[in-house]
């Protein structure tokens, strides 16, 4: 993932910072705690298509 796009996104809903998860492929809101996938290299910021991350899954 490109820091600089990393560095512009926002979580489509709350507008807060997202972070990079690697090895799931997906950008997470922590506030929202909704995972949103990555897919051929192309963030999809769409409410949607994110996962709702499950209680007890640590947001890193």
């Amino acid at each position: 993932m490109d820091t600089k796009l990393l560095d512009i996104l926002a979580c489509p809903l709350c507008k807060g910072a997202l972070v990079y998860d690697k090895s799931s492929q997906e950008l997470i809101c922590k506030v929202d705690r909704l995972a949103y996938p990555i897919r051929d290299g192309i963030p999809v910021m769409l409410e949607d298509e994110a996962r709702q991350l499950a209680p007890d899954e640590e947001v890193r």
